[in-house]
């Protein structure tokens, strides 16, 4: 979170006006970080309602115009790191809290509740890890608890004493602690899926959700930061292990997202020139067009190419890196993702780059 950012909070809980600036100042953050936002309802941690169009007919998000047409209907689906649809969000409803779509930012946040009350039964505590009647649970009221007991099992140290990642107190007490999925796997929610689940109180944000972005308020609190760190470590390998065991993978005929292609990926790293907060930008953009190859139609591919290719200019524009290794990624993906329309993925890179040249995105300075 920018240092310039401060959040204040009204007695009523209601967003001031220093917060409601805050809040396109955080989503623009959040964006330059490589996390598409979408918006909160004020005051509130739900993303804001659909439109009066698709809140009657209840239609699903892939048969709906609205996405496309830079509309926040559908909740996270509707993320995005465009800065002019950004801009028009919170710029004409300041009042919005922000939201980070987990799957397309590359996100596992282990969710940590602290809801004070009776201590598990034996099954629920750890699930899949047998406890025997000789333990005494009676001291496991919150999630921090049976966490650290699985970490302790584990001989690791519990996510939220991770001093090395990004960590956000909620107004409820619990606590958000933010980790980078590396190894290209699709890590999934454990919220509502029933036999999915981590520890007792504990719940993860991955593909499939959302989490609010640290410095958001609603009227319980703020979402607060803990510690110095703003950035999110690699996902540790003990953790990756327990969320495997414990079923956050999706099912094995459940098509893995396709992966940026090799060449494209060579082009990222060389555009990175060893500094991962822009090689981290570029990859979520470009794994966000090459998923479109699972979907043959309504998958936004022709939005999502245009928004890449808009930042992708941008980033040429302020010296992040050159025209040609943008355009090698964005060709290469868009080709991987639909192949035999290279003629429309082209005219939509150079327009949409041309566009994204206007306005320089400045990561921290020029090489």
């Amino acid at each position: 979170m920018p240092a310039e950012l401060r959040f204040s909070r009204s007695d009523s809980g209601q967003p001031t006006p220093e917060r409601s600036v805050a809040g396109l100042r955080l989503a623009r953050w959040c964006a330059s970080n490589g996390w598409p936002v979408h918006p909160l309802a004020p005051g509130r941690k739900t993303p804001v309602a659909n439109c009066p169009e698709c809140s009657a007919h209840g239609h699903a998000r892939t048969a709906c115009p609205c996405l496309a047409a830079g509309r926040w209907c559908h909740g996270f689906h509707a993320a995005t790191l465009d800065y002019d649809r950004i801009e028009q969000w919170w710029g004409n409803t300041p009042a919005l809290g922000v939201g980070v779509a987990c799957g397309p930012a590359a996100l596992v946040v282990v969710d940590i509740d602290a809801h004070q009350g009776v201590s598990p039964k034996r099954d629920k505590a750890l699930p899949g890890i047998p406890i025997g009647e000789h333990i005494d649970l009676s001291g496991m009221t919150t999630g921090f608890h049976s966490l650290a007991v699985l970490a302790a099992l584990r001989g690791e140290q519990s996510p939220a004493d991770d001093a090395s990642t990004l960590r956000v107190r909620t107004p409820s007490g619990g606590m958000h602690v933010w980790y980078r999925a590396t190894d290209g796997r699709r890590w999934q929610c454990s919220t509502g899926a029933g036999r999915r689940g981590l520890a007792w109180q504990v719940d993860i944000r991955a593909h499939g959700g959302y989490i609010i972005a640290p410095g958001t308020s609603t009227t319980a609190g703020t979402y607060t930061p803990v510690g110095t760190v703003r950035r999110p470590a690699a996902l540790p390998p003990w953790l990756a292990q327990e969320l495997q065991r414990t079923g956050h993978l999706p099912a094995a005929h459940i098509p893995a997202p396709r992966p940026v292609p090799p060449r494209a990926r060579e082009a990222v790293l060389a555009a990175g020139g060893g500094r991962d907060h822009t090689s981290r930008l570029l990859t979520a953009l470009l794994t966000d067009v090459a998923d479109c190859s699972h979907i043959p139609e309504g998958a936004g591919f022709s939005e999502k190419l245009n928004r890449a290719a808009y930042t992708l200019g941008g980033l040429v524009a302020a010296g992040h890196l050159t025209a040609p290794e943008a355009e090698t990624a964005l060709r290469e993906t868009a080709e991987a993702a639909r192949p035999g329309q290279e003629q429309r993925s082209g005219q939509i890179i150079r327009s949409g780059m041309a566009a994204g040249a206007k306005r320089p995105l400045h990561l921290g300075g020029r090489r």
